[in-house]
């Protein structure tokens, strides 16, 4: 089994950007570079054969090229805890076509449908023992812009010091 999910790939210029502003909140486990993206879809465990099928779906999306900007740092909550801080992404629009495209196509495998509502972000810090986003983002966060030419199948591997992400295959 393999856990996949489907997302965007950030330029070194972004990256840098957000990890300046990272720090400032106990108990965050912030993310490494090569962990930052911005997921369009998580699918989770599958099976090799399944892991071919999304991927030849995938190869069927087109993306309608687009430019996207760091937008406003975020929190997502559970329970009245902070789960995770993310740095959103604008404009909403094409990223979230590019989502339900991406989510058609799974439909068509039997990958079953997301049911949170899609909130284009990329996720800087986890933990569910944050004590607050108190003095985060550290620094402004750059309206870096960057052109979006296409989409990425990535694996998860659980690794001591979090996930560990390979890109499996890359479309334009």
């Amino acid at each position: 089994m393999i856990r996949l999910f489907v997302a965007l790939e950030l330029p070194a210029a972004v990256k840098a950007a957000l990890l300046a502003s990272i720090g400032g909140v106990a108990g965050a486990r912030w993310q490494r570079e090569d962990q930052l993206h911005l997921t369009l879809r998580y699918i989770g465990e599958v099976d090799r054969h399944t892991a071919q099928d999304v991927a030849a779906a995938l190869g069927r999306v087109n993306v309608r090229p687009f430019m996207a900007e760091l937008g406003d740092a975020g929190l997502f909550e559970h329970r009245g805890r902070i789960d995770s801080l993310w740095v959103g992404v604008r404009p909403a629009e094409p990223v979230a076509a590019l989502a339900k495209a991406v989510n058609s196509a799974l439909a068509s495998v039997a990958i079953p449908p997301e049911p949170r509502a899609f909130v284009p972000h990329i996720t800087v810090a986890r933990g569910r023992a944050m004590l607050g986003g108190g003095g985060w983002p550290q620094a402004p966060i750059s309206r870096l812009q960057w052109p979006v030419t296409g989409f990425a199948l990535w694996e998860s591997q659980l690794g001591r010091d979090g996930s560990d992400y390979m890109v499996l295959a890359r479309w334009p």
